[in-house]
């Protein structure tokens, strides 16, 4: 299975232990985690790195890192973990290579503050769910956002994901979203 994906503009390759960098970049700044439960301290990150590259299922269930296609830039990281519902934070343990973890899967994206407003995060999304549903064996995607996360919202509704209501994750009742190979095949 092919795991580096391309889009116009965009690469996306398997998150390495080398983009360490780029997470501690994004996971300490303050507006980039706004809605995603706060800044996470330096040292947890790279004591996490290990497992922030971890993949299942062959590897489909991991995380990409998201560069631009030209200057190799790296932008930030679009996702497919497990979704937690009780937890605060992924159960990395569900990753195991060769086999999908049980239960939903989520879609997730971060990006530097620069790639705001670019497109990027929708180019990006679009071209992982064209993964999904073309090469990988899951048939369906969710997504959650905070209340508030309005840009959010808008990068799903133009992917395809339709609003379920609120449902609980990360131990909170928030919005839902969802996408099933039907629905995307529709859209195409």
């Amino acid at each position: 299975m092919e795991l580096e994906l391309t889009t116009k503009r965009l690469i996306l390759r398997p998150l390495s232990i080398h983009d360490v960098g780029l997470v501690t970049e994004m996971f300490t700044d303050e507006q980039v985690m706004t809605y995603a439960g706060g800044v996470v301290p330096e040292e947890k990150i790279k004591n996490k790195m290990r497992l922030y590259t971890r993949r299942g299922g062959d590897g489909c269930v991991g995380v990409w890192c998201v560069c631009n296609q030209i200057t190799g830039e790296r932008l930030g990281t679009v996702a497919l973990l497990p979704l937690p519902t009780d937890r605060d934070d992924t159960d990395w343990e569900l990753l195991i290579e060769g086999r999908l973890p049980e239960g939903e899967i989520e879609i997730g994206y971060f990006l530097k503050p620069a790639a705001w407003g670019t497109g990027y995060a929708t180019e990006a999304v679009e071209r992982v769910l064209r993964f999904v549903f073309e090469d990988s064996p899951l048939e369906e995607v969710v997504a959650v956002i905070d209340h508030e996360n309005n840009s959010s919202r808008r990068v799903l509704e133009k992917s395809g994901f339709l609003n379920t209501g609120i449902r609980h994750a990360y131990g909170e009742d928030i919005p839902g979203f969802r996408i099933t190979r039907e629905q995307w095949r529709a859209r195409q």
